[in-house]
């Protein structure tokens, strides 16, 4: 059996509902589109050819009773419609039949109408109840994320695992179980396999089987993305492979086909952080922001966010009130833009659970050029670069005082080790060249071979390092002036 068939992948986001409308007065089934901010409802023909365009809304119960409220109070004419909700996989087929009912009425298409028909009565009164207590509404609103319920949850399971509702709701991990997602960390759990215990790390998460019960979803570690073998009819290019390994997103929009119903899904995939799992995200389900940290997105920025691609934005403003620079890209496996301020962030955290050393290995870090505001001359880069520990001063704190110390690159992990002058003595001897420079520069004390150069010595300098400093080095210095006795 191959790998192909033994690893199994997670079916991209499809949890979804198609909304079906009838015109009354045309007597047609369609299918939704959209809603416009004036209450015009747009919509296509109910087939094949038009279902990328079809609107597409969570299978969730609360959650679509949610939505279609808020969109029933936009509608305009609201009563001269019927509204149906039925399986994306389905929905050209139950389009067809239904619309033959509207023709040619019999019992059992009567049947197929009432099963999928969504009761605007139920959502008008939802909303009247709303509209009367504003409390009720931002209660109803909050209940309405919520996909499962906790006594839904196979409690005896998790016991068996090692998990237990109190632990779950103390590590702020039984609401986002309960919302439909993984767990933001990995969880320490015990399999019994009858007289052997397996003991692991995985994210967690809740799914309903095919009887409607729930059950526990178990998200293991594994050793490296599975990007050999075709993933839902795609397979990864050499730059696909490249992008997931180094940001953890692919960076465009790819049609996976659903292996069951043989439906074209438009999708982004990224990488599960903490376990190496490839996730995929149907396009339907991405919703891009209207402002990323004071910076309003335009048209073209949000498409691009859209089409699962990288965007470098300027003139964010920090929870600090700092302004800063940086490349945000959505991310299927988090559902929302986030932040690549280094291109090895999924590396560096999964090395942290001791699974993907090799592979980090050979991922080039890029050495900041500054270090606290305080740019890096090219000498002392290229050092710092190295993995050698350089001298910094200039540097301020936030009382503006000066201060300064020694840093050192970790090209493993990315980050800038500082050490004070102080700390750095006692961990280590300086070497000849870090013991000069500080004399020098930061001391008063001179050498013998730059006493005459005027401005401070770069990283490791013991000597003059250009023609011009040589000149100053060996210009005679002028006699210094001796005080003799005078002769009577």
């Amino acid at each position: 059996m191959s790998e192909e068939t033994t690893n199994k992948q997670e079916m991209p986001e499809q949890l979804s509902d198609i909304l079906l409308v009838l015109d009354k007065e045309k007597m047609k089934i369609q299918a939704v589109k959209s809603i416009d901010e004036n209450g015009k409802m747009e919509t296509v023909d109910p087939t094949k050819k038009n279902q990328n365009q079809f609107m597409r809304v969570d299978k969730s119960g609360d959650f679509f009773s949610n939505f279609f409220s808020n969109f029933f109070s936009q509608l305009k004419n609201p009563t001269n419609f019927s509204f149906f909700k039925v399986p994306a996989p389905v929905a050209v087929e139950k389009a067809q039949e239904m619309q033959k009912q509207v023709d040619k009425p019999t019992p059992e298409g009567e049947k197929i109408m009432k099963d999928h028909e969504v009761k605007i009565e139920q959502q008008s009164d939802k909303k009247q109840v709303n509209q009367n207590n504003m409390a009720t509404t931002e209660t109803t609103q909050q209940a309405s994320e919520y996909r499962y319920k906790p006594e839904q949850i196979d409690w005896d399971t998790m016991t068996n695992l090692g998990l237990s509702k109190e632990y779950l709701e103390k590590r702020n991990l039984l609401e986002p179980l309960l919302k439909g997602y993984k767990t933001n960390e990995l969880l320490p759990i015990g399999v019994n396999l009858g007289g052997t215990i397996l003991r692991t790390d995985a994210r967690l998460s809740l799914q309903q089987a095919e009887d409607g019960k729930v059950v526990v979803g178990i998200h293991g570690i594994k050793k490296e993305p599975n990007l050999h073998f075709e993933f839902f009819g795609h397979k990864f290019t050499d730059e696909d492979k490249k992008n997931l390994l180094e940001t953890g997103n692919m960076g465009r929009v790819v049609d996976l086909k659903n292996s069951k119903t043989g439906e074209l899904m438009p999708s982004i995939i990224s990488i599960d952080r903490l376990t190496n799992d490839v996730i995929a995200l149907r396009t339907d389900f991405i919703k891009v922001p209207d402002e990323i940290k004071g910076v309003k997105l335009d048209d073209a920025q949000k498409q691009t966010l859209m089409e699962g691609k990288p965007l470098k934005l300027e003139g964010m403003i920090s929870t600090k009130g700092t302004e800063f620079s940086a490349t945000v890209q959505f991310n299927a496996d988090k559902r929302y833009v986030e932040f690549l301020f280094d291109r090895n962030n999924s590396n560096r955290q999964t090395q942290s659970n001791g699974q993907t050393q090799n592979n980090q290995q050979n991922q080039s870090q890029e050495a900041p050029k500054t270090f606290r505001g305080k740019e890096l001359t090219d000498d002392q880069h290229k050092d710092f670069k190295a993995g050698q520990t350089i001298y910094i001063d200039g540097l301020k704190d936030k009382k503006g005082q000066p201060y300064q110390g020694y840093i050192t690159f970790n090209k493993e992990n990315g980050k800038t080790n500082f050490e004070f002058p102080n700390q750095y003595k006692e961990r280590v001897k300086p070497t000849e060249a870090h013991k000069t420079q500080t004399a020098v520069n930061s001391e008063g004390k001179t050498n013998e071979a730059t006493k005459n150069i005027k401005e401070p010595l770069k990283s490791g300098q013991q000597t003059p390092k250009n023609k011009q400093q040589q000149e100053q080095q060996e210009k005679p210095k002028a006699p210094a002036k001796t005080r003799g006795k005078k002769i009577s």
